[in-house]
């Protein structure tokens, strides 16, 4: 079933299942005819509040829905905020974002009433989210419901859910794959959404809730199957927002039933390729986007129902990567024989890891060049995690600790993992630029 809005989902599972479990929490259930109701008399408030923009410190919780569902029906702006943020980088992020009305937490809200602004104007429809949501160098992204309910409806046509599934979500809803493969995805297909409660819950949610189907990111799904934490039930596997290991998905397609690896973007309302044909990593494009590869080998996008308005405040920055309404993403791919999707690698200067969250390459290796004085230093992937590469030789233990308090200001799955050395010069293009991808092949990390 195809929605245009928030509410139209909600309402016609209100009519067509009234009785029939919408979202669990803990162990509260909500019907359909419940949560619809719970979200009108919340918009009935936001309504006669007088504001313009609800800034969400998004914790997942029943109520946290609730708010984000109700904000929009009252046709308030909406910025989905990271609730685990630093207090100095959310106060920026509620200025920038125009709030003037916070949900959440009661000691961080009342911390943040300084920080609320005057408002906006013709914001009615927007929710912005963050393209990786742990650094002050995030931008915000505008997309719409009405963009969010076509892209949960443009992956649902490809990896279907049913009103008897109960869908997993312990994904951030500051997230937009959260968003929309955690929460969307289910609700928009009459299925119960069993909202995780809590990182200290885990590696117990599955067998409390006993989930039909989930979506992770590569990072927390490799804990959980190490932790032998899958319930027998969970048939049904989405996976995206981060580089999965191969021997991730073979642990998973081991289990037998369903396994979907997702590639998306913030920019895209979430998912343009899923990939339903066998291979994990031979994605088809969803039925209402098109992609094509630039001359050099970059993934263009063009999708007008899931496509962002634009980055908040930065209509340069929008014009760099939307032209005419294609999106470069960044990202490098081709396409098989077969006519499906493969990611090569990024075209951008960034690194995207196994937990979906982002590190700025310039900004972070400056830092580091910084605090060792060596200027020949790379930081590429390994296993989804940050290491350095350093030209030469050294004693790592010492650089490590060296490097202790820095790495301290950095969340955790951003600090770095290991150093490697290389006596080789860094592979150059004729500009002097790193060809980092070949540096990855020469150290062994590809």
């Amino acid at each position: 079933m195809r929605f245009e809005r928030f509410s139209d989902m909600l309402q016609y599972w209100a009519e067509k299942a009234p009785d029939a479990p919408a979202i669990r929490y803990g162990d509260k259930t909500v019907t359909h005819r419940e949560l619809f109701a719970l979200v009108e008399s919340r918009a009935k408030e936001y309504r006669g509040s007088g504001k313009t923009c609800l800034g969400v410190l998004a914790d997942g919780s029943l109520d946290c829905v609730v708010a984000v569902f109700a904000a929009n029906l009252a046709g308030l702006q909406i910025a989905i905020l990271d609730e685990s943020l630093p207090e100095s980088t959310l106060r920026d992020l509620v200025r920038y974002t125009d709030v003037d009305l916070l949900w959440g937490d009661p000691e961080v809200t009342d911390e943040l009433r300084s920080s609320l602004t005057a408002g906006v104007q013709n914001g009615e429809g927007q929710i912005l989210f963050f393209t990786s949501g742990t650094t002050d160098r995030s931008k915000g992204v505008v997309l719409t419901d009405r963009s969010l309910m076509a892209s949960a409806w443009n992956g649902g046509e490809m990896f279907p859910l049913t009103a008897s599934d109960t869908l997993l979500n312990i994904l951030p809803l500051s997230h937009v794959f959260g968003f929309v493969c955690g929460l969307l995805w289910g609700l928009s297909s009459g299925s119960c959404v069993a909202l995780g409660r809590g990182v200290r819950h885990y590696f117990d949610d599955c067998a409390f809730y006993k989930p039909t189907a989930a979506s992770f990111v590569p990072l927390l799904l490799g804990y959980l199957l190490k932790a032998n934490a899958l319930n027998d039930e969970l048939s049904t596997i989405l996976i995206g927002a981060g580089e999965c290991s191969p021997e991730i998905l073979s642990a998973v397609q081991k289990r037998g039933g369903r396994l979907a690896f997702g590639y998306g973007l913030t920019e895209t309302s979430s998912g343009v390729a899923l990939s339903v044909g066998g291979d994990p990593y031979a994605m088809d494009v969803c039925p209402e986007d098109i992609v094509t590869i630039a001359p050099d080998g970059e993934i263009l996008v063009s999708v007008p129902s899931c496509m962002m308005k634009g980055y908040y405040k930065q209509p340069e920055a929008t014009r760099d990567v939307l032209i005419n309404g294609v999106l470069l993403t960044g990202d490098l791919g081709r396409f098989d024989k077969d006519g499906r999707l493969h990611i090569t690698g990024r075209k951008k200067d960034m690194l995207v890891l196994a937990d979906g969250t982002k590190i700025f390459l310039p900004e972070y290796e400056a830092e580091l060049t910084k605090a060792l004085g060596r200027d020949e230093l790379a930081v590429v992937l390994r296993g989804g995690r940050p290491v350095l590469v350093l030209y030469g030789n050294g004693d790592k233990t010492a650089i490590l600790r060296e490097l202790k308090p820095l790495m301290a200001d950095y969340p955790r799955g951003q600090q770095l993992t290991d150093i490697l050395f290389t006596r080789e010069p860094f592979p150059r293009t004729a500009t002097g630029k790193l060809k980092r991808w070949e540096l990855q092949q020469k150290a062994g990390l590809l």
